[in-house]
């Protein structure tokens, strides 16, 4: 079922776009009860409600496109600034991807995965110790074993995804809790795009408005707004004038500039968060016009978000490091 409200003069067909994501998944085999070429496809896409497109694009300034609370988030326990656990969570199952798609060291997997994974840390609860628990859950042929499946995680998987020095002896390891995995996709569990909007961000640190990414464009500052968040708090940490910060935006509909601007560095900052959050005012400009622009929304490359999460990847403008000198050189002045 595709459903939503557009306003454009592109000519596209959205059945077979869903085809062909449906098809890159992996799911091209009838025998999974669910595939590309014959599974039915329902548009309801209409013409988008002409009260929020005039909040939108009939303004001089683009005003926001929803009300809402935004954040961003970034830390040092990753060279991507990113949580280790989610940062490991995304790493395992484009990895367990890659074996399906590419090598035949697991060949019973199927398309469906997903996985969770939980750090032990220091007494400074800042420090990442080892990985204490891994949960990971994989659609598979009927017929292979549980053992075989979790033999394979731990002397395939795991070795291929996850640094050694953070694995031991000791880690708890959960494959396929319930037993078995063979119905898996759309065929035997469905639900609304939107659901996942933790392991989308940061897997729980920091913290979430609620608002989900997908199926949006940047007008509406729940997505437009949060790569602009994340993008802050990765100059701030990787200026060094935090060791982790959450920056949170809140708009209001049809208005252009945030109404609300805060960062928390929760103790780290180098500068006071008052004075951090001068410093955001002064470089940033943070209308959802001024962030499509800055971050080049308007180019199509969502569809690389929709696995993986939306942050931690090179490959998104809103990971650049554009601002970070000037952090530097206004925060040393200010000091001064």
């Amino acid at each position: 079922m595709l459903g939503g409200e557009v306003t454009t003069q592109a000519d596209v067909e959205p059945r077979e776009i869903a085809r062909e994501a449906i098809r890159d998944i992996g799911y091209t085999d009838p025998r999974l009860r669910f595939d590309a070429d014959s599974c039915g496809v329902v548009s309801s896409i209409d013409e988008q409600s002409g009260d929020i497109s005039q909040g939108v694009d009939g303004q001089k300034e683009q005003g926001a496109g929803d009300q809402g609370l935004m954040f961003g988030y970034a830390c040092r326990e990753t060279a991507d600034l990113m949580p280790m656990a989610i940062t490991f969570a995304h790493r395992l199952v484009q990895e367990l991807a890659h074996l399906r798609k590419e090598t035949d060291k697991m060949p019973y997997l199927r398309p469906d995965s997903k996985s969770q994974v939980t750090i032990e840390y220091e007494d400074d609860r800042m420090t990442p110790k080892r990985i204490h628990t891994v949960v990971l859950s994989t659609q598979h042929d009927d017929g292979v074993t549980q053992k075989q499946i979790k033999e394979d995680v731990r002397d395939i998987l795991l070795r291929q995804a996850l640094p050694e020095d953070l694995l031991d002896d000791d880690l708890i390891l959960h494959v396929n809790p319930t037993g078995r995995f063979v119905a898996g996709g759309p065929h035997a569990d469905t639900g609304l795009t939107g659901r996942k909007i933790i392991v989308d961000t940061y897997g729980g640190k920091g913290a979430h408005g609620g608002g989900a990414f997908s199926g949006k464009d940047p007008s509406k500052v729940d997505r437009s707004a949060t790569y602009a968040a994340r993008h802050v708090a990765k100059n701030l940490v990787a200026a060094e004038l935090c060791d982790e910060a959450i920056v949170q935006l809140a708009y209001a509909i049809g208005v252009s500039e945030p109404v609300s601007i805060d960062v928390n560095t929760n103790g780290t900052g180098k500068l006071p968060d008052e004075a951090l959050c001068d410093l955001v005012h002064e470089h940033f400009e943070l209308s959802p016009a001024a962030i499509i622009d800055r971050l080049n929304l308007l180019k199509p490359r969502y569809r690389k978000t929709a696995a993986y999460g939306h942050f931690g990847r090179d490959d998104f403008p809103w990971e650049e490091l554009t601002h970070v000198e000037a952090l530097k050189r206004d925060a040393k002045e200010a000091v001064a």
